[in-house]
């Protein structure tokens, strides 16, 4: 099974180029979601952290947030609870597939590489995006904050150095249309 993975930096249209290929995905910001809406044990466990920080399940991201702003080594804290339970869903997703004999997946991790999950055999495709666009873009989401931007900025490895290990770079000029025609071709290029 063929594990592509979709790299970039925050903000560059990785989520929308993973989902383009139409393939099984592996999304960990949306497993992640789900983990706050659903999973009542990393809730127990953020809470005994963060008693004070957390009211009732299901866990609010703006809580999160907050206790990140309070004090940026918080941040440390919620992935070391956090990561373990998303590291297995990725190992189920995987296993999953593989007995359903998928020809690829697509996984898109933040800090993929950072948190050293790739496998040589691993086909890395980097999102470049207009850089430009992309701060008036995050600007515009919801709860954005600049101090959690730089902070999340600070934990990835140089975006230069991610486009050189990336076997394929997609230019991302932020237009839809074309973003889906390259994922196709893409895809095309590596099943093939």
């Amino acid at each position: 099974m063929i594990r592509i993975v979709v790299l970039g930096g925050i903000g560059s249209g990785k989520s929308f180029f993973a989902k383009q290929f139409k393939i099984p995905l592996f999304c960990a910001d949306e497993v992640v979601q789900n983990l706050y809406r659903k999973n009542k044990t990393l809730f127990a466990k953020l809470k005994k952290s963060f008693p004070k920080d957390l009211d009732n399940f299901p866990i609010k991201k703006l809580q999160l947030i907050n206790i990140i702003n309070k004090n940026s080594n918080n941040l440390k804290k919620i992935t070391k609870i956090v990561q373990p339970i998303v590291r297995k869903e990725m190992q189920l997703f995987l296993r999953e597939n593989q007995r359903k004999k998928a020809k690829a997946v697509v996984l898109d991790i933040p800090l993929f590489l950072e948190n050293k999950l790739d496998y040589k055999s691993d086909i890395l495709v980097f999102i470049d995006s207009d850089q430009k666009k992309l701060l008036p873009r995050l600007k515009r989401r919801k709860n954005f904050n600049q101090k959690n931007f730089k902070l999340l900025k600070s934990l990835q490895m140089p975006l230069g150095l991610k486009k050189d290990k990336a076997d394929f770079v997609v230019k991302n000029n932020f237009n839809s249309a074309k973003m889906k025609k390259e994922a196709k071709v893409l895809l095309n290029q590596i099943i093939i």
